[in-house]
C-alpha cells in the first residue's frame, strides 16, 4: 500500500542567525528565524512524512512552546518523525521538494542536501529532489523577508 504527503513551510529571514537548509548551513547574511535551527526544507519533508499518514504536523510532535526543541537541529525532527513513520510499517520510496528563495543561489549545495536527507530516511540520494526557484522579486519572498520549501514523499507498507 502507498501513501502520499505534502508538506509546507515558511521562516522570516532575519540578520544574525544562521541559514540551515536541508541540513546544510548556507553561508548568507541572513539566516531563518525561529525556534529550532528553523531548516525550512526539512521541516517541510517532516510535514509531509507525518501527513501521509495522517500523524498531524510537525507542530504537534515538536512544538515550538517546548524548550526541549530549542535550537535544535532540524536533522534530528526528521529522523523522529522517519521513525514515527517505520513504527507504522512504512518506509519512503522518494522525496521531492522546491525550495522558494530570492538568494542565495542553492544550486551548489543541492547535491549535500540531498546526501543528508538519502542518509536520515535511509533511500538513495538519486530519491531524493531538491529544486529552487524565486519569485522574481515578488512578494515577501521577493523581498528576501522570507523563504518557502514544499515537499512530496511517497511511503510504501514494508513488504508490499
Amino acid at each position: 500500500m502507498y501513501r502520499i504527503g505534502f508538506g509546507i513551510d515558511f521562516h522570516q529571514l532575519v540578520e544574525g542567525r544562521k541559514l540551515v537548509i536541508g541540513g546544510v548551513t548556507i553561508p548568507h547574511h541572513k539566516g531563518a528565524l525561529g525556534h529550532s535551527d528553523a531548516d525550512v526544507l526539512l521541516h517541510a519533508i517532516c510535514d509531509a512524512l507525518l501527513g501521509a499518514l495522517a500523524l498531524g504536523d510537525i507542530g504537534i510532535h515538536f512544538p515550538n512552546t517546548d524548550e526541549q526543541f530549542k535550537d535544535i537541529d532540524s536533522r534530528i525532527l526528521l529522523e523522529k518523525s522517519y521513525e514515527l513513520i517505520k513504527q507504522k510499517g512504512y518506509l519512503v520510496v522518494n522525496v521531492d521538494s522546491s525550495l522558494c528563495l530570492e538568494a542565495p543561489k542553492i544550486k551548489k549545495h543541492g547535491n549535500e542536501m540531498r546526501a543528508v536527507i538519502a542518509s536520515i530516511l535511509e533511500i538513495s540520494q538519486d530519491d531524493v529532489s531538491v529544486k529552487a526557484t524565486t519569485t522574481e522579486k515578488m512578494g515577501f519572498v521577493g523581498r528576501e523577508e522570507g523563504l518557502v520549501a514544499y515537499a512530496t514523499v511517497l511511503l510504501v507498507r514494508q513488504g508490499v
